[in-house]
């Protein structure tokens, strides 16, 4: 079947938080080498990322400390200098297709205001905070379908994380992408899942052009 529909995982996808993960280093009062270096045990162990925070301060509260951020003046946040520099391009090019371009990751509130106000060229933005319900959770990507209005396997998610991603968007049926970059995407290693892939990329500059040959393919 034809995909109808892109959606989009948010963080490591289409906007780099190398910058985001410095600043947290930097509220914990660690190196930032030292963070990250933590950061990729805590992935390549299969644990959650949020375990990363606890070796440096033991009953870190993540939603917590965000709100201790805010106050402070020091708020999580991003800008278009943190997105991938293909990713309006591969938003647009799939929108010029004219499918159906959206977004769809665990984000709080705060930064689903900043993504709809950068403009981005897509149809809908969803985020955790908004749909109450966050990814692996298979719940997350009935609510990707709902909002499609297509069938599953007409809709392709594009992922950083097999293990966040493209898993439990397979587990429902919906079509999948993996692009290879941050952490998550050069760390795990799950085969059964990414040769389920319908691709895997290194750059989100090859899906316009991947996407257009597949749908040609099947007329």
């Amino acid at each position: 079947m034809p995909i109808r529909a892109v959606f989009f995982d948010v963080g490591e996808t289409i906007v780099d938080e190398t910058r985001e993960y410095g600043t947290w280093a930097d509220w914990l009062g660690v190196p930032r080498h030292t963070f990250s270096a933590v950061f990729g045990a805590v992935i390549a162990r299969g644990l959650d990322y949020r375990e990363a925070f606890q070796f440096f301060r033991p009953g870190f509260n993540l939603a917590e400390e965000r709100e201790r951020r805010a106050a402070a003046g020091q708020p999580e946040s991003f800008g278009e200098e943190n997105l991938y520099t293909d990713s309006r391009p591969c938003l647009t090019g799939l929108r010029e297709q004219g499918l159906l371009v959206g977004l769809a990751g665990n984000q709080t509130a705060r930064a689903e205001m900043i993504l709809r106000a950068l403009n981005l060229p897509v149809d809908l933005i969803g985020t955790s905070d908004g749909w109450g319900v966050e990814k692996p959770s298979t719940a997350f990507f009935d609510r990707v379908v709902k909002e499609a209005g297509c069938a599953p396997e007409e809709i392709l998610y594009v992922g950083d994380r097999l293990d966040n991603d493209v898993r439990p968007a397979q587990e429902v049926g919906v079509s999948t992408a993996l692009v290879v970059r941050g952490p998550w995407g050069y760390i795990l290693d799950i085969p059964q899942v990414s040769d389920r892939c319908l691709f895997r990329i290194t750059s989100l500059a090859e899906l316009p052009e991947l996407v257009r040959a597949y749908n040609e393919s099947g007329r």
